[in-house]
């Protein structure tokens, strides 16, 4: 089959490697679209520790199911499926305690393991779900970073007549708006320094749009400020946004090395709770849900799409900051598509 394989870091190509076979309780998919993320990127450049190279990339996806491994009775061939990327060894402290996000061994599709930026790809049943007949897979393949959308509200207080203030108009701060205003927002305001991610934040329906902060007129700040930057700036600057009493979470990925500067009287004095969010836990199945029953609005996510030889491209295009969320599209054999 074909694949996408980072044989080092900044050294990628498209190759020829053997097909997956699925293993006991396992099954192989045939992805239908892979979503490209920043975690994508950090592989590409050598920057996720856990990663093995070579390794075949791919965590976002969903696709058909094409062939099925012994003691497999819950899926059969034919079936659509997102999959969950993760992989909890089931046995250490974090796994034991119901945390398996911070899995001592933790492992993942496409990150530890092959993933499915290729023809095929292998996975456990456990981690597949159905999705609807009606959902589009392109669509079912943004399920994966709404489920880690889902485990950040998971640990937010999720008051309803709060006001929100999210960093960022990419993926993610698009997913965690839409999920604010589904879970009783008073407000949703949305910061970030592209005009044209900020046009997709006013058509998803949030109420005000800035490149500053500074632009609102909220001086009494925000009960909960989410960064989906991962910026050092960002965080800062959001933190300082952060009303008496009220949460702020670190959604986005920095980088391993970064550290940020606050004041430790003021979260202190102020009762500022600060919360972070790694990964899935136990939320896809409850991203599927949402995504069926129309809570997010995925034609205003996907943006560009591209065919799985034109993976280096599609990452450069994710460098510039291009579009909203890129995909490859493994069964399209054609030159570059743009959605918008």
């Amino acid at each position: 089959m074909r694949a996408v394989l980072i044989e080092k870091p900044g050294q990628l190509s498209l190759a020829t490697v053997d097909d997956p076979t699925p293993g006991p309780r396992q099954v192989v998919v045939a992805p239908a679209a892979v979503g490209i993320c920043g975690t994508d990127i950090h592989i590409v450049d050598g920057e996720f520790a856990p990663t093995p190279y070579p390794i075949i990339p791919g965590h976002e996806f969903a696709g058909t199911v094409v062939a099925v491994g012994t003691g497999v009775t819950d899926l059969a061939e034919g079936d659509r499926v997102a999959v969950d990327p993760s992989l909890f060894c089931g046995e250490c402290h974090f796994c034991l305690i119901g945390r398996g996000n911070l899995c001592e061994r933790w492992n993942a599709i496409g990150v530890t393991g092959p993933g499915a930026s290729a023809d095929y790809v292998a996975a456990p049943a456990a981690n597949c779900y159905r999705v609807p007949n009606d959902l589009p897979l392109e669509y079912a393949a943004l399920i994966e970073p709404l489920s880690c959308a889902v485990h950040g509200f998971d640990l937010l207080p999720r008051r309803l007549g709060e006001h929100y203030l999210i960093y960022g108009a990419g993926t993610m701060g698009l997913l965690m708006a839409q999920l604010a205003r589904h879970a009783g927002a008073a407000s949703v305001s949305v910061v970030d320094l592209n005009r044209s991610r900020l046009g997709t934040a006013v058509r998803i329906g949030v109420d005000a749009v800035a490149r500053d902060a500074d632009e609102f007129d909220r001086p009494e700040g925000w009960e909960t400020v989410i960064d989906c930057t991962g910026a050092v700036p960002a965080i800062e600057d959001g933190l300082r946004r952060v009303r008496r009493g009220g949460t702020f979470q670190v959604f986005g990925v920095a980088a391993a090395d970064a550290v940020a500067a606050f004041s430790p009287f003021r979260v202190y004095n102020d009762e500022i709770t600060i919360v972070g969010s790694m990964a899935v836990l136990h939320s896809f199945g409850r991203a599927v849900d949402l995504m069926a029953k129309g809570v997010i609005a995925p034609g205003e996510m996907i943006s560009h799409s591209f065919p799985l030889d034109q993976y280096l491209p599609a990452v450069d295009a994710f460098r510039k900051g291009t579009g909203r969320k890129l995909q490859v599209r493994p069964t399209h054999r054609d030159s570059l598509t743009a959605a918008r």
